[in-house]
This record gives structure tokens, C-alpha cells and sequence, in this order.
């Protein structure tokens, strides 16, 4: 499991007092209100930065951390994301997980067959997805008709039978029309 959960990436400065615009990842932007620090990955290192106010503007969080006063401090950090440790994490509620946890875990079916990897999780309007990429000597390889191999999985209870956290494998019923037939 990730130690670091991206809660943002640096869209771009704001103004000329060391600001900048974050684009939320995370499901509460607000949750930006309660955080003291964060951390930055700069591609070489691992910043913390003390956040030092809050402004909402649009889809955008506007933050101004301490020490960095100028547009020049801050210009260089675009592009860049934000991280909180686990402990600073939102709590998870029952059958809710973070999705760098569940990247990387097995998908089988109910008959214990291999069916992939989760390799990623798109957010849309109504539920989840996940994309399993199918494994090259799966039995399901051949069913799928993306020429990637890989599977989307609806995040719904009636295709998501069980997480196993600990064995790091995701129990799926393959509901009828997920696979290409014959």
C-alpha cells in the first residue's frame, strides 16, 4: 500500500505573492481547509510545505504556503503533486478504498480463474470502473475484444463480489455482455 495518497496536483501560479492553483484529486476539495501541510514531489525530492491559507475558486483550490512569497518561489512547482501521508488521509467508510490501493491487485472469479490486474479506476457520473488488463494465459484472453486486453469492470456490488486488502485480490462475477461471446 502507497504511503503518500495524491490529494492535488499545481495547475499554475496565482498572482504575484507566491499563490498557486491546485487541481484537486481527491473526492473533497474542502478537506484542504483542515490540512496543515502537505507534501510536494518535485521529481527529485519530497517537500513538506506549511499551508498557510485556503481560497476556493471554481474546480480550484488556491493555496499560499509559508516561505514562498513570490511568483518565483512557486513558478517552478507547475505540473507538480500534492501528497498527505496515510494518517492525514480521509477515513475510508465500509467498502470504500483508495484507489492506489486497489491498482496493482489480482482480479479473479468466483471459481478462483485469474482473470488480470487492476491497472486503473475511471471515475464517472454513476459508478466506478475498473480496468483490468487480462493476462496473456487467461482463459478470458481470448473474449475480450479491446485490443489492449483489457476488461472494464462496472464498480457495482452485482460485478464486485469482495476486496481482500490483505491477500491484495478482487473476487468479480463477469456479468453477461462484459466478454465478446462465441
Amino acid at each position: 500500500m502507497e504511503d503518500l495518497l495524491q490529494v492535488g496536483a499545481i495547475a499554475s501560479t496565482h498572482g504575484v505573492r507566491g499563490e498557486v492553483k491546485v487541481f484537486p484529486t481527491t473526492d473533497d476539495p474542502a478537506r484542504f481547509k483542515k490540512l496543515k501541510k502537505v507534501i510536494l514531489d518535485t521529481g527529485n525530492e519530497k517537500l513538506e510545505l506549511e499551508i498557510s491559507q485556503v481560497k476556493f475558486f471554481k474546480n480550484m483550490v488556491i493555496l499560499k504556503f509559508r516561505d514562498f512569497d513570490t511568483i518565483n518561489d512557486v513558478e517552478k512547482y507547475k505540473g507538480k503533486s500534492l501528497f498527505v501521508t496515510r494518517d492525514q488521509a480521509v477515513k475510508c467508510e465500509k467498502d470504500e478504498y483508495f484507489i492506489a490501493d486497489l491498482v496493482g491487485m489480482e482480479v479473479v472469479t468466483e471459481d478462483g480463474t485469474c482473470v488480470g490486474e487492476l491497472k486503473d479506476v475511471l471515475q464517472t457520473g454513476a459508478n466506478d470502473v475498473y480496468v483490468v488488463k487480462v493476462q496473456e494465459d487467461s482463459p478470458y484472453a481470448s473474449k475480450v475484444a479491446d485490443k489492449k486486453k483489457e476488461l472494464l469492470l462496472p464498480a457495482i456490488k452485482d460485478c464486485i463480489l469482495g476486496i481482500d486488502m490483505e491477500e491484495r485480490k478482487m473476487l468479480v462475477y463477469l456479468m453477461p455482455g462484459l466478454l465478446e461471446e462465441g
